[in-house]
């Protein structure tokens, strides 16, 4: 248990980067949508959309599912401290399925730079948002 906390500490760095890059995404799909007109615009889009979502999000992504299975491997009673985890647990998921769709719909930018509207991604640009509201206050009230 001596390296549970380092463990905790990049399990935060990788959730943080990983939440950057889930708000900042789908604000770029926002300016991709909105200014599908002007094709040099998208092309610059496209390409931050992709290192973004490729090289920030993916890796951050996967290093905070790894880190979050080891603390829950090294501390596997913390189930039966209420509710609150498997709570958590199901967040997450719905926050996983909502990373990988970013990559659905920038793919479908590309195909299709008009692809959804400009409101449409504004209030798609909600959901994780929302998602790690309930998460945070799951493991740090624990409500249940």
């Amino acid at each position: 248990m001596a390296y549970y906390t380092w463990i905790l500490a990049f399990h935060v760095m990788s959730f943080t980067s990983w939440m950057a890059m889930l708000f900042y995404l789908p604000r770029l799909f926002i300016y991709h949508r909105e200014h599908a007109d002007n094709k040099a615009f998208g092309e610059v889009v496209e390409v931050q959309e992709y290192k973004l979502y490729t090289y920030i999000g993916v890796p951050a992504m996967w290093a905070t599912i790894l880190s979050g299975t080891l603390m829950l491997y090294l501390n596997p009673g913390i189930f039966q401290s209420g509710g609150w985890m498997h709570a958590k647990l199901f967040f997450l998921a719905f926050l996983i399925a909502y990373s990988f769709s970013l990559n659905v719909i920038r793919k479908k930018l590309i195909v299709d730079p008009y692809y959804k509207s400009g409101k449409y991604f504004r209030f798609y640009n909600e959901v994780p948002t929302l998602l790690m509201i309930f998460i945070v206050i799951m493991v740090v009230v624990k409500p249940f």
